[in-house]
């Protein structure tokens, strides 16, 4: 029993101690202060302003404001004004209105089939002549806004009508074509702004009274 304690004693003193795991070093401050100056200073991105909304205007605030009337549609279209003081005015919503002219109430509206952009004529008779892009051109009562008859061109997108002195109507198509249209019109209207250019001349000048 002895000598077997004993061998196991010898066995054991014959073996070397594993050594203990070195404990990693932490870095010296002044490897720290080294690896900063290495890295490369990034840019702060600058904020790109944001534009500043415009302020709302409301128009009817302006001490000149009378009145206003709201299509269905954008009103690319100028008005012509009647000898009655009525306006009449096309608008993308595929109407043409006559309204009072001294307060904005709507007398009546016709509906086209499309777009109507281009300024109406009115003729000597009170007839209102104005283009749709519907490929029509068409003769309306001024009072009544009661269809009286309409022309049919190859296509769309009429030009402005001038009226001549006999009450031919002259207009413009996409079509590519100029068309010259008999009307019962004895030429324009006597009124301050019958058609684009308020004379077929187009100088923009209304006659003096």
């Amino acid at each position: 029993m002895m000598i077997s304690v004993a061998l196991v004693l010898a066995m054991g003193c014959g073996k070397e101690a594993a050594p203990e795991p070195e404990q990693a070093k932490a870095p010296s401050k002044s490897a720290v202060s080294d690896s900063k100056k290495e890295q490369p200073k990034t840019t702060p991105k600058k904020k790109t302003p944001q534009p500043k909304p415009e302020p709302k205007v409301d128009p009817t605030k302006h001490e000149r404001f009378l009145w206003e009337f709201e299509t269905g549609g954008s009103v690319s279209s100028s008005p012509a004004i009647g000898s009655n003081g009525a306006l009449y005015v096309g608008s993308n919503d595929k109407k043409v209105y006559a309204l009072d002219g001294a307060t904005g109430a709507k007398k009546w509206e016709f509906k086209t089939g499309h777009w109507v952009v281009s300024p109406p004529a009115i003729g000597s008779d009170g007839t209102v002549y104005v283009g749709s892009w519907d490929h029509k051109l068409y003769a309306i009562n001024g009072k009544s806004g009661v269809k009286l008859w309409e022309f049919v061109a190859g296509q769309g997108g009429y030009s402005s009508p001038a009226i001549g002195s006999d009450g031919t109507v002259y207009i413009g198509s996409k079509d590519k074509k100029l068309y010259a249209i008999k009307t019962d019109s004895k030429g324009l209207a006597k009124s301050p702004w019958p058609m684009r250019g308020q004379n077929p001349q187009h100088t923009g000048r209304a006659p003096a009274k």
